[in-house]
């Protein structure tokens, strides 16, 4: 997984741009609207990648102090580029936090769950590391809704995705488990329900995007 990104990793944010049509920053406003960082406040971005949603929190409170965690060290040189004196980088396994109990008064992802070998390991670390009474928040990707606009959505993911990541990344293989692993992931009831079962309250979710990309988010108990 680590080397697939890294592979990726100088085409990363241009097919994310492509692949949502311009609408994946408003996903990582609203992730971070969500978030609800308040002046001297503190963030976890797990799984950050190029950083964009801690790139997304610095801007939106500029008092706030942002940590950006990722596995691939590719993806994080492209962010560290211009990054603000606020926001630090750790190269860390998301499943083996290395921070204290209830550290963060946010902890954010984006398209992380996906990827990762034990979700509920993922979403339990999370949980450890944020403030009692502090937010979770989860956007990735799943399987688009039966509905009548079902054959589009796979068009767009089975075809579409797949040619436009080998023409842009060079990487073919990355943009064909792309869209496999996007439509053989859990819905939003699925992974809102893991939430819960790991200790989250509060939880609810947005579906966006004709209904293939979640945004799911719950506290820890105050």
């Amino acid at each position: 997984m680590r080397k697939m990104f890294g592979s990726i990793a100088h085409r990363y944010d241009l097919m994310n741009t492509l692949m949502s049509f311009g609408r994946d920053r408003f996903w990582r406003m609203r992730v971070v609207e969500l978030a609800a960082l308040t002046p001297g406040g503190v963030m976890l971005d797990v799984g950050a990648g190029t950083g964009k949603i801690a790139l997304e929190a610095s801007r939106a409170c500029r008092d706030a102090r942002i940590i950006a965690v990722d596995l691939t060290r590719e993806m994080m040189m492209i962010g560290m580029r211009g990054s603000p004196e606020r926001v630090k980088w750790l190269c860390a396994d998301v499943l083996m936090s290395p921070f204290r109990d209830a550290s963060f008064d946010a902890v954010t992802s984006g398209f992380l769950v996906r990827n990762v070998m034990d979700i509920r390991r993922a979403f339990g670390e999370q949980f450890r590391v944020v403030k009692p009474g502090g937010r979770v928040i989860c956007l990735d990707a799943g399987p688009p809704p039966e509905n009548i606009l079902n054959p589009l959505m796979k068009f767009h993911l089975n075809r579409i995705i797949p040619r436009l990541g080998a023409l842009i990344s060079g990487d073919p293989a990355a943009y064909k488990y792309l869209p496999a692993s996007t439509q053989a992931f859990k819905t939003a009831q699925e992974l809102a329900a893991l939430m819960e079962s790991s200790g989250f309250t509060e939880v609810a979710y947005e579906r966006h995007m004709l209904g293939s990309i979640n945004i799911v988010h719950g506290k820890r108990p105050a």
